[in-house]
């Protein structure tokens, strides 16, 4: 037989497929086949337990014997042996098969179901030697639901090597679930009906984009924002990621920078409702995790308050990943058993109540606390912290331009200023600093082979 070189998908609704064999080949092989509308006629001296299942929920016709000459096109066949004597079947098995395959594990057998069909012109499977086929059955790649490859069915055929198509298909399948593919819906459903159809309420994704590395985005917040119709998006996280929209899609930026707020957060949550409800999929891009200082709880409570649908997709918040780029794991045996994550921007009484009741050996993380270090530094000191206890300054964590400042807390401030730390920063406070002196910077953008 030759290679396959014409890729067609077929409609085998209503329409007569035959399975010679009984085993779990044959059982998967019926099972896709009924989930397509086959009417599946499966011929065997015994079946396996999910042939046999399909068989008693009347989702397949049984027939419990061996293969016969003429089983295909159903001349001098022995009906009665069938094990579904329903008369839902009576119409398609008074008919030749569309499409057969064999599956009995036994060469004969098998070669002469394929002989018969091509005397017949059906095509066939063979599962025992696919360069003796007629007909090849692709791996199959399905885009997942709530994802721009929702809807979209990929098949890939290898003709005679199904173990490179199964590869290929995985690959493709991986690229989906991440969104790396240009597979967003550009007409939707609803504009195939009625031009004044009632627009149905869209959803919003509130998605965590990680501390700001364009890989470092969940798989699920990556295909959420390549389904996207709008997003709206933080100065933070990982913006080079907007770059790969299509120009379709609506970009809201509503960054905020130190003492500057052109978007409040009221106006923000009255966008997402604006957008969801005019039917339209979401996504809040925001850095770090939605829900560690990110306000995502106030946009949740917004949505769902308003009867917009709405899921949170965590993210790499940056009060642990920050660090880590920069050689500094926020806990470490022996050294520090817990850490603190505070907002440093409303000043220093928010954060000695966040570590009021810490360890006095626990690291402590601030977030957004350049602009008032020195206060923070000077109360910590007179609320007992040693003026001698190390502290990193990391900028710009995760990028190309990251860098780290290694101070104390009492000379954090004089050095942040001598050295023009700015933001975005995350100030790590705490003996775990130290460790950064043997393991150095360990994020990616910083690492040399």
């Amino acid at each position: 037989m030759g290679s396959p070189s014409y890729p067609l998908t077929l409609d085998l609704t209503g329409r007569r497929v035959v399975v010679v064999g009984g085993g779990p080949v044959a059982a998967r092989k019926a099972a896709a086949l009924v989930e397509a509308g086959a009417l599946v006629d499966v011929i065997a001296p015994f079946v396996c337990e999910e042939l046999a299942e399909l068989a008693a929920e009347r989702r397949v016709t049984w027939v419990a014997r061996d293969y016969l000459r003429g089983d295909l096109t159903l001349k001098d066949r022995p009906d009665s042996d069938a094990h579904d004597p329903s008369e839902s079947w009576a119409e398609a098995l008074s008919a030749p098969a569309w499409l057969v395959h064999t599956a009995t594990g036994e060469a004969q057998v098998d070669a002469q179901v394929a002989r018969e069909a091509e005397a017949a012109r059906i095509w066939c499977v063979r599962a025992d030697d696919a360069t003796a086929s007629t007909a090849w059955t692709p791996a199959v790649a399905r885009g997942s639901v709530g994802t721009a490859s929702e809807g979209l069915t990929v098949a890939v055929s290898a003709g005679a090597d199904p173990r490179r198509a199964t590869a290929v298909r995985d690959a493709v399948l991986a690229a989906l679930d991440s969104g790396t593919l240009p597979v967003r819906r550009v007409r939707r459903p609803e504009a195939a009906g009625a031009q004044d159809a009632p627009v149905s309420v869209g959803r919003v994704a509130l998605v965590g984009g990680g501390p700001g590395a364009e890989d470092l985005i969940t798989v699920r917040g990556r295909a959420l924002l390549a389904a996207a119709d709008v997003v709206v998006t933080d100065r933070l996280g990982p913006r080079g990621l907007l770059r790969t929209l299509s120009s379709e899609v609506e970009v809201v930026d509503v960054g905020k920078t130190p003492g500057n707020h052109p978007v409040s957060q009221e106006r923000i949550n009255e966008l997402l409702v604006h957008h969801a409800r005019l039917g339209k999929r979401v996504v809040r891009l925001k850095g770090g995790d939605p829900f560690v200082l990110g306000r995502g709880g106030e946009e949740a409570l917004h949505c769902l308050a308003h009867g917009v649908p709405v899921e949170v997709v965590p993210g790499v918040t940056s009060a642990v990943s920050v660090p880590a780029a920069a050689g500094i794991p926020v806990t470490h045996r022996g050294v520090a058993a817990s850490f603190v994550v505070a907002s440093a921007h409303e000043g220093a009484d928010h954060v000695l109540a966040a570590a009021a009741d810490a360890a006095p050996d626990a690291t402590l993380v601030l977030l957004m606390g350049i602009t008032r270090l020195a206060e923070t530094a000077a109360a910590l000191i007179a609320a007992g912290r040693p003026s001698d206890t190390p502290v990193a300054l990391v900028e710009r964590g995760w990028t190309p331009e990251q860098r780290t400042t290694t101070t104390t807390l009492a000379a954090a401030a004089a050095d942040a200023v001598a050295a023009g730390v700015r933001a975005p920063a995350v100030v790590v406070v705490g003996q775990v600093v130290a460790l950064r002196e043997h393991l150095g910077d360990l994020s990616g953008s910083n690492v040399t082979a």
